[in-house]
């Protein structure tokens, strides 16, 4: 992204960490009023790119922290208030079972390290979808 948006996503990207799984991320990370929670905000509002898109470029430049959060997994998993959030406190459920599960699953894929959990999951939920052509009955 080029001029005033690529600044000011550069400056809020700098400020949300690259190399931490959601699961071992502090609250305030993901939290409403977060660098992320901006950027996704700055992306979505101020410059029309839509929810989805701008969840999606976030979850592509941080994919062990920001999952994707689009119209199947919305249907898949409903509305909660903040989703980063209720999806970290699952990841970290049971001395952090889901998170563990998801890892379990990449590997017997036989898929690289570089796939993070979030990826597993949301690869998982499109293919347990049950509506015709992913779509919300």
């Amino acid at each position: 992204m080029e001029g005033p948006l690529g600044a000011q996503l550069s400056e809020l990207l700098r400020g949300i960490p690259a190399d931490t799984d959601l699961a071992d991320a502090d609250a305030s990370v993901v939290v409403n009023g977060s660098q992320a929670y901006q950027a996704w905000s700055l992306l979505e509002n101020q410059h029309k790119v839509g929810w989805v898109i701008a969840g999606k470029l976030l979850a592509r430049k941080r994919p062990r922290l920001l999952p994707v959060y689009d119209r199947v997994v919305r249907c898949a998993l409903g509305r909660p208030p903040s989703f980063w959030t209720e999806l970290r406190t699952a990841l970290r459920e049971n001395d952090r079972a889901l998170h563990h599960r998801l890892l379990d699953l990449r590997q017997s894929a036989g898929l690289p390290q570089t796939v993070s959990a979030l990826r597993v999951a949301d690869v998982a939920i499109w293919m347990a979808h049950p509506a015709p052509d992913h779509r919300c009955p």
